[in-house]
């Protein structure tokens, strides 16, 4: 009897420790399943804000990051940066792309520097055009000269005075002192061709120059969202806004250049509103040092990619989390630290992303042993569960996946019902492969009520709205709608409430 006594209390000591290991590293007694929508205009991309916003800027087309090709008049070819990078620039490609392109660091609004594809600086050696360093220097700046506002048609002026001219197919140079006129036959005359653009905070900032600059982000940030967008938010059943955020919010009121002071009065103010309102707030580093992504919306400057490659660069990051979570831990509305947003495979490593993740989290921890830490699964060729044996000894851990059907080819000729399908099928299998009992939380933690389809009814797109808040509703941390305000009125949760398209 003794003997089968104490194995009655060893087994039932051994259920107790398991049921506190699944409490501590699985799903926490007092989660609740947010119901969020991401405040995207926190952070300033096309999309998120009002068009105007990039109105009053001196020659707008001509932010950083655009892609410029450049047609010579008399060889009728492209310049183009020879091996995509790492030698001279010639003139001879009859088709443009990546090679033909040069890209955008704005100095002033008529004053750039290029680089090419292989991210070299375009330069001279002597009289002739380069682009062999990668780094940038004051002296590799070049003033392009317009016909009119309205022309496609150009002259480069180089560092040293000098006209750049097509003087052959394989010979560019910077050696025509006096010009007049736009001849068919200067060679020191090109036509234009915008092959890409980026609109970020980045493009915004250092487009208006920082006077100007401050005006218009303050003006942006007393406006776009305010305290009645919070109230709205809480009285239509929505408990948590997600707010992303750029990394140089740590250095207000003085962040570095070309960023302007203001964003962390109105991080503060929201989290005013959100207590006011009883909702809870998820922090959300969507741009980090050195881009993450590429995108605009991580304020990358031309579409590099550079965070992570450093330890200096993820310690810089680590920062900006301590930072931002010990001003706000004993707020009661914080719920939530996202460490970065949407990172990019393969130039973000999983090693180089544990790495920091694992750095992140003891930063939160540091300051708060409550708020919930989100980890964002990488976007590009990644594993669904690679997070998953970092994230399982991490207590009130969760892993953020975001599902839009845009973006992909298989989405192109898909129809209503298919889209819809997708959504009941695909989206639920794979939310619940990365849904375990006793695993970090899952969190849908962008979606939107847009699909690719063509004239769509208002009754399509609340059965597609539908479908989604059913699957995503499942994820055992919730989802949030991106966004709250957008120019694109489906992707704008504001807008389908208030027409009636989604119903919450």
């Amino acid at each position: 009897m003794r003997s089968c006594l104490n194995l009655k209390l060893w087994f039932l000591n051994l259920v107790t420790l398991s049921s506190m290991l699944t409490l501590s590293l699985g799903t926490p007694n007092d989660v609740f399943r947010v119901k969020a929508v991401n405040l995207g205009g926190w952070l300033v991309t096309e999309g998120w804000i009002k068009p105007s916003l990039f109105d009053g800027i001196p020659n707008k087309d001509f932010l950083d990051g655009t892609g410029l090709q450049f047609k010579s008049v008399t060889t009728g070819k492209y310049l183009c940066a020879e091996s995509g990078g790492g030698t001279i620039i010639v003139a001879n490609r009859t088709a443009a792309s990546g090679w033909e392109t040069f890209t955008l660091w704005r100095i002033n609004e008529d004053t750039f520097k290029f680089r090419v594809f292989n991210r070299q600086f375009v330069g001279l050696d002597g009289i002739n055009v380069v682009a062999i360093s990668n780094t940038s220097t004051d002296s590799e700046t070049f003033h392009v000269v317009k016909e009119t506002e309205n022309s496609t048609r150009v002259r480069i002026k180089a560092s040293n005075g000098y006209f750049l001219q097509a003087k052959t197919e394989e010979l560019v140079t910077a050696d025509v002192s006096a010009v007049r006129g736009w001849r068919d036959d200067d060679p020191t005359v090109f036509v234009t061709t915008i092959a890409g653009r980026m609109e970020g905070e980045f493009q915004v900032t250092n487009g208006y120059g920082p006077h100007k600059a401050q005006q218009v982000m303050k003006e942006h940030w007393s406006t776009f969202i305010v305290e009645d967008d919070f109230k709205f938010i809480a009285s239509n059943g929505l408990n948590a806004v997600r707010i992303p955020i750029g990394w140089w919010i740590a250095s207000d009121p003085t962040p570095p250049p070309p960023y302007v002071g203001g964003s962390l009065k109105a991080l503060d103010n929201a989290f005013l509103w959100a207590q006011k309102y009883g909702l809870r707030i998820i922090i959300d580093l969507h741009a980090a040092p050195g881009s993450q992504n590429g995108f605009e919306h991580s304020s990358s400057r031309d579409g590099s990619q550079e965070w992570g490659k450093t330890d200096e660069i993820i310690q810089q990051t680590i920062q900006v989390i301590d930072f931002l979570t010990a001003r706000y831990a004993k707020s009661p509305s914080l719920y939530g630290v996202e460490l970065i947003n949407e990172p990019l495979s393969p130039g973000v490593t999983l090693e180089s992303l544990t790495k920091y993740y694992k750095a992140g989290y003891e930063t939160v921890r540091k300051h708060s042993s409550t708020a919930f830490v989100v980890l964002s699964n990488r976007v590009g060729p990644s594993k669904p569960r690679e997070l998953f044996p970092l994230a399982n000894g991490l207590m009130r851990s969760v892993i953020d996946v975001h599902y839009y059907n845009l973006f992909q080819d298989i989405f192109n000729n898909m129809t209503i019902q298919q889209n819809i399908d997708f959504i009941n099928t695909n989206r639920s299998s794979q939310l619940t492969f990365v849904t375990t009992s006793n695993g970090p939380l899952t969190f849908v933690g962008e979606w939107v009520a847009e699909w690719q389809v063509k004239a769509a009814s208002k009754e399509d797109y609340q059965r597609f709205a539908k479908a989604q808040l059913s699957v995503y509703g499942r994820a055992t941390f919730g989802w949030a709608y991106w966004a709250f305000k957008n120019d694109n009125n489906h992707w704008s949760l504001e807008w389908m409430i208030k027409n009636g398209y989604i119903m919450l």
